[in-house]
């Protein structure tokens, strides 16, 4: 019988219950997770861990920041799906360099950017999720026995 850990079931019920909004939540908290741990890695002392830390993290960003990229519908999206189309394209290639060169000034970007993004989306979910128990609240049905 294979166990898993709990911390894994956890992830795996999280991301399988939630809705489309969180999910791109839990994305922009991936990237800036995994870009402050390539950030992390210029302080490794060891060469070796110094490139693993750095390209891995930058690589598990990346992948994030394309599949960002690849959800949005650029038809329906108009000109904001554009616009995140072009920063996405911006992201990654600030990460690309990064890797490359291994220099932490792009890392600071993205994570910068991301971090304000994923500002946006939780107060846009903060505020969707008010607005749904406000109208529920308005169109509840009267209790048994409550006339107007």
């Amino acid at each position: 019988m294979i166990h898993t850990p709990a911390w894994k079931s956890y992830r795996n019920v999280a991301t399988q219950t939630a809705s489309p909004g969180q999910l791109v939540l839990m994305l922009y908290e991936g990237a800036i997770r995994f870009s402050e741990r390539a950030l992390a890695g210029f302080d490794c002392e060891d060469p070796l861990e110094f490139n693993q830390t750095i390209n891995n993290n930058i690589l598990r960003a990346q992948a994030i920041i394309h599949e960002l990229d690849a959800a949005l519908d650029l038809e329906r999206g108009g000109p904001f799906a554009s616009n995140l189309h072009a920063l996405y394209v911006y992201l990654d290639r600030c990460l690309q360099e990064s890797n490359v060169q291994k220099q932490a000034s792009g890392l600071r970007e993205v994570i910068c950017r991301i971090t304000v993004l994923r500002d946006a989306w939780a107060e846009m979910l903060q505020k969707q999720t008010a607005h749904q128990e406000q109208e529920k609240q308005e169109f509840a049905p009267m209790a048994v026995g409550e006339f107007a």
